[in-house]
This record gives C-alpha cells, sequence and structure tokens, in this order.
C-alpha cells in the first residue's frame, strides 16, 4: 500500500479524542499495565517520592510508573488543583526543567480546566514576571526554592491565588521560611494530598465533558528572536489534532523500511518541555500512542542515560545532533588508527547514502564500516535507536544523510508554535534527505510567490512564502488582536513567515525565514541560512552568523570549535593558546577556519560568498542571551553583542582578504 494512502487510514481510537485529556485518558485505559514513565533518582528531592507518592528511584538508576499509576496521579492532582483554586480557564504557568513532575502536573492542570502557560527554568526574574503577567497567571507551579525565590521577586506586580513547589525545600535555602509561614504556597505532595482526600470519579468526569475542542489549552509564548514574545493561545483541538496528524506521519508500518512510532516505542525526552515540539511530540503524542517516556533530567548525563533507557525513538534541535556527532567524533579519534579508520568509514557512509545502485564493491566497504564503525555509534546511543526526529531549525543535508549511513535516521520535519507546531515531516516510508517532508494529513498549503526574489526562483517547483490551512493552526495571539490580523490573509490563511520550495512530488524543502533574507546595497537577495550551516558543519566551527543586511558583500560571525581545533592542531603538531581570545588571534587558526569557508564559498553565487569574517571568542549560549532556550540564534542580540565586529567588517580601508 502507498504510504499516502496508509497514512489516510487511521485504526488507533485513542488520538481522535477530542481534548488532550480525553487523549491520556484514552490510552491509560488501553495501556494501564504498560509502563508509562521512567525517571532517576540522585537529581531532585521529589515532594512526590518523600510522600510515597512515587516510588524513590536508585541514584543514577530508573523507576518506573505504569499508565494506571501515571493516570492515578493526574487525576488527584486535577482535583488538588481544584481545591487549591485552580479553576476552568485559569491561567497557570509551569517553571521547571523537562521532569516526571512536569508532564504529570501538566496533564493534571488540564483535567482541572485550567490553561497552561509556560516559563523557561533559564528566564530571568524580568522574563518571568511578563511570562506570568501578561497571561494573567493566577498560579504558577516551580521546581525548586530557587525558582520559587525567582517568582517571589517579582510577586508584588502579579496577582497569584498560589506557587505550587515540585521539590521539598532544604532549611537552609532562605526559602524555607516562606513556604512554612504562608498559607499559599505548597508542595506539589500536598497538592496531592488534597486532591487524594476529596477526589471523586464522578465529579472528575464532568471537568473533563465540560472542556471542549474549541477552549484554549495552553499559552506558549514565542521565543522572542524578532521581538518581545508573544502567547500563542492553542486550543485543545489544535493539539489534538496534530497528535492525530503527527501518528498517521510517524506511526509503525510493516511495509516501512524505518521502524515508526508504536506502543513498544521509548523515547528519551531532554528538550524542554515549555517549548512546543517537545511538548507535542515526545509528550503529548508518545502518551497518546501508549509509548514510554523516560526522562534524562540533566544533561550532563545524556551519555549515560542513552545506554541505560536504550530508547527507540528520539526527538531533538539540529544543533544537539550536531553535538553528539561532534561527541561521537571526537571519541573516535583517541588515536591515530581510530581517526583514520572512523574518517575512512564516514567518507564510506556518505557516499553509499549518496549512490542509488552502489553496487558489490560499495556494497561491501559500507558493510565492513557498519560493523567496525558505525554499530559502535549505535551502541553509544543504547543499541535500539529505529527513528530520531528533527524540528525547531534546519539541519545539514550533510550531516541527515551521514547519520542515515550510520543507521540512525533522521526524519527532518517542520512547523511553528502557532500550528501547534508540526506542519510538514518526512515519512519513515519514504524519507528525502534535504527537505522537511510533505505536509501533514489535512494540512493545505499554498505559496505566495510575492515573498520571494528572483534569485530564490527553482527550476524544480514553485517558491515562495509557505501560507496555511489546518485545524492545528492557532487562532490568535493573546491580547493582541493588531498582530493576529497580520498573521492571516484576507481570506483566512496563516503566513509562516518561512520561504520554501514545494516539489513536484509534493515535498517541501525550506529555504529561509522571509523576514531573516539579506538584501545588500547591490540589490541582490540571499539567504543566510543555509551558509551557516555549511560553515557551521565544518569541524573547526562550532557556529555562524551571516551578516551583509544593506551592505555590498557578505561577511560572517564565527565562534570556532575549539575541541575540533585542538584535534586538528594535535595531528599537525601545532601548539595552540589556551585562551580563547588568544585563540581567535592567532593566524593559523584563521587560517584553518578561512579554508573551510573558502570551501563553503565554492558552492555558493558569486553574491552569497562570504568576503570577510570575525572569529568570536565566546560561544553563542542562552547565558549571553545569544541563543533562545530551543537554541536558535538571537540575531539581534549578536548583532548588538558585536555591533563594533561587525562594523570593522565593512571598514573601507580593508582588502577583502576574509581575514
Amino acid at each position: 500500500m502507498d504510504w499516502r494512502t496508509a497514512e489516510a487510514t487511521l485504526d488507533y481510537e485513542p488520538v481522535t479524542e477530542p481534548t488532550v485529556s480525553r487523549l491520556f485518558e484514552a490510552a491509560a485505559t488501553r495501556h494501564a499495565d504498560a509502563v508509562a514513565q521512567r525517571y532517576k533518582g540522585g537529581i531532585y528531592d521529589r515532594s512526590l517520592a518523600a510522600a510515597d507518592v512515587v516510588p524513590a528511584a536508585p541514584n543514577g538508576g530508573y523507576a518506573d510508573l505504569t499508565f494506571a499509576e501515571m493516570r492515578e496521579i493526574v487525576r488527584r492532582l486535577a482535583a488538588g488543583f481544584r481545591a487549591i483554586g485552580a479553576g476552568a480557564d485559569d491561567r497557570v504557568g509551569i517553571l521547571a526543567n523537562t521532569r516526571l513532575e512536569w508532564a504529570q502536573t501538566d496533564f493534571g492542570l488540564l483535567a482541572a480546566g485550567a490553561v497552561v502557560t509556560t516559563v523557561y527554568p533559564s528566564s530571568s526574574e524580568s522574563q518571568v514576571e511578563y511570562l506570568l503577567s501578561d497571561p494573567g497567571a493566577s498560579g504558577v507551579v516551580v521546581e525548586n526554592a530557587e525558582l520559587l525565590s525567582r517568582v517571589l521577586a517579582v510577586e508584588e506586580t502579579l496577582d497569584l491565588d498560589f506557587v505550587v513547589v515540585m521539590d521539598e525545600i532544604p532549611d537552609g535555602s532562605g526559602m524555607a521560611g516562606a513556604a512554612r509561614d504562608r498559607d499559599d504556597i505548597y508542595s506539589l505532595a500536598a497538592v496531592y494530598e488534597r486532591g487524594a482526600a476529596r477526589f471523586d470519579e464522578g465529579e472528575y468526569e464532568p471537568w473533563l465533558d465540560a472542556r471542549a475542542p474549541d477552549d484554549p489549552a495552553s499559552l506558549i509564548y514565542t521565543s522572542g528572536t524578532t521581538g518581545r514574545p508573544k502567547g500563542v493561545e492553542l486550543t485543545h483541538g489544535n493539539f489534538r489534532a496534530n497528535v492525530e496528524q503527527c501518528y498517521r506521519r510517524f506511526r509503525n508500518r510493516p511495509e516501512s523500511p524505518i521502524t515508526g512510532l508504536s506502543p513498544d516505542s521509548t523515547t528519551l525526552s531532554f528538550l524542554p518541555l515549555a517549548h512546543v515540539f517537545e511538548r507535542l511530540v515526545g509528550h503529548f503524542l508518545i502518551f497518546a500512542a501508549g509509548a514510554t517516556v523516560a526522562y534524562a533530567e540533566n544533561p550532563d548525563t545524556l551519555r549515560d542515560d542513552f545506554r541505560t533507557v536504550r530508547p527507540t525513538v528520539g526527538t531533538s534541535v539540529p544543533r544537539v545532533y550536531e553535538k553528539l556527532y561532534d561527541a561521537v567524533r571526537a571519541a573516535a579519534r583517541e588515536s591515530p588508527v581510530k581517526r583514520r579508520l572512523f574518517e575512512w568509514a564516514v567518507d564510506v557512509g556518505r557516499t553509499y547514502q549518496a549512490t542509488d545502485d552502489p553496487g558489490r564493491l560499495l556494497t561491501g566497504k559500507y558493510r565492513l564500516a557498519d560493523r567496525l564503525v558505525f554499530s559502535q555509534v549505535r551502541e553509544a546511543l543504547g543499541g535500539r535507536i529505529e527513528l530520531l526526529i528533527s524540528g525547531g531549525g534546519s539541519l545539514s543535508p550533510e550531516l541527515c544523510r551521514l547519520y542515515h549511513a550510520m543507521g540512525l535516521p533522521i526524519l527532518e520535519g517542520y512547523g511553528l508554535t502557532e500550528t501547534a507546531p508540526v506542519l510538514a515531516a518526512n515519512p519513515p516510508a519514504a524519507p528525502s534527505i534535504g527537505t522537511i517532508g510533505p505536509p501533514l494529513y489535512d494540512v493545505d498549503v499554498r505559496l505566495d510567490s510575492t515573498a520571494t526574489t528572483a534569485e530564490m526562483a527553482s527550476d524544480d517547483g514553485e517558491v515562495g512564502e509557505l501560507l496555511v490551512r489546518g485545524p492545528n493552526v492557532f487562532d490568535g495571539y493573546w491580547n493582541r488582536p493588531e498582530e493576529t490580523a497580520a498573521a492571516f490573509t484576507d481570506d483566512g490563511w496563516f503566513r509562516t513567515g518561512d520561504v520554501v520550495e514545494q516539489r513536484p512530488d509534493g515535498y517541501l524543502v525550506f529555504r529561509e525565514r522571509a523576514k531573516r533574507l539579506l538584501v545588500l546595497s547591490t540589490g541582490k537577495n540571499v539567504a543566510p541560512g543555509p551558509i551557516e550551516d555549511a560553515v557551521a558543519a565544518s569541524p573547526a566551527v562550532e557556529s555562524c552568523l551571516v551578516v551583509g543586511d544593506g551592505r555590498k558583500f557578505v561577511a560572517a560571525l564565527v565562534v570556532p570549535d575549539v575541541d575540533g581545533l585542538r584535534e586538528w592542531a594535535d595531528g599537525e603538531g601545532i601548539d595552540l593558546p589556551d585562551d580563547r581570545t588568544a585563540l581567535c588571534r592567532d593566524d593559523r587558526v584563521r587560517a584553518r577556519v578561512e579554508r573551510e569557508i573558502d570551501a563553503v564559498n565554492d558552492e555558493l553565487e558569486s553574491y552569497e560568498r562570504i568576503k570577510r569574517f570575525r572569529l568570536v571568542p565566546e560561544p553563542f549560549s542562552t547565558e549571553n542571551d545569544t541563543l533562545t532556550p530551543t537554541m536558535k540564534k538571537r540575531r539581534k542580540s549578536i548583532l548588538d553583542r558585536y555591533a563594533e565586529m561587525v562594523s570593522s567588517l565593512y571598514d573601507s580601508s580593508e582588502s577583502s582578504t576574509g581575514r
């Protein structure tokens, strides 16, 4: 059966339930004895563990909860939240890292009828204030004493009825007194205990029935890369529709060469649940499918967690896949022999993956490379990975192709917060590397060519700004009617702001954010994203920001990959300085990076080529506000931070040497 025909046929009822709460209840009923959640010990002082609500997990090891056990916790949390004042349509924030309790709290609040508004734990006090005051939150659930203090520091400007803390608050934290003396601060265990005392299924079921598909489920704020974050109001129907659409696309089918999602799947969750991508794909979808979510709960232990959990499905953003490959490459280069073997295997894998008819010789080489190198890479990730999903940014086709060659197929997709979020994705039955796949089931697309330029034309397909319609598309921004109106065409299509190419086979190729196109003073238009990705694919480069808007030529700020450069230097017998600033001033490092940029330039049109660059000693990060919590570059913040450096790139007294 053709995959499109198979996708149009749905044979799993839980994903068609009308609300998110009903999605969870249906899956929990069907898979009551299956493992729903796995969580680690030695990471958190869980109040639910202290109260014997969940068993304490061994230090560094995992404990399990079945769907029936998770459902019991969710139901009692829902009743508890009702008891402390969370009612229908009340906005309640969650300010915590991705963990067991985040998921339980989310489902509990939704079952109580509340609207969940998400806050990243990296948010500053002023950001916490905005993200709770803008939606008019009546309560907030925080992770620990540190995040409680961040909320209490700005509570005078808020109108909170309650604050709930997931972890036990240690006596010496400075927050213990406030938590003890105030009657509006609760532990999550106390909320559970109140709910356990008052829970009545005859009362609970009407709470679920009272929520309709058109009712709001969550306010998720945009990343703020182009201005102040806007609250995207997503309904139960938006999420439910996208769960069904993604299930149709990713579910396991016997005829597919890549094993898809099924109740036997396990995922390792480590991306922020505050972000819509992980919330939908690594949370709502996984639970609706009856699969298992294990929580890494500490990014520093990811490699050990992969080996322990042995996931079959993974979701992540491109930067994580890049870093993962960098770690694999570094481990393989511990000796000259291992380094040569790894580089040979990578060359063979890329050639094999890009060849339609590899023949006996290349096939033999690939099998040897797989046995000697790629099988070890898969074992480092637990040895059971069947499917990886990439979203939240564009992934280098070269890197994607290599992952496929290593037996770790990445299916790249695309979406926005406003679309709950997935709009398109590569199907397991027919992935096409370098594309974001065809639109999901029940998503209508149209291209507006007025947003493109002559340079963006394609001989193979239509190019334009992507306009979409579908049941997963939001209705508007929270309290922003003018911006809502601007986001839609007069006839109701949502403007994504992204320029894509639609091939004759229906697959979409991401080109660039329309707002990010650089318009040179010569009139030429340049899409910086593909150039940045190509430069960052170099082992000598960690990140790249292409500039040139209103200028005569393209230039770049380049963050060097210190580890990659040191590996190269060791192999060449070069002694590099320890200090990052001194390293960026080293002529040998500059020359090494310039060679990488020259190689990228060879593949570009003349007006797209990077004429000059500067090495930036400080990595782009969330700490210095140059990256969003989902690892997207904040262009304005970077340009402001390095304004003098950018200006120097266009100093007329310099020759255009790239140095």
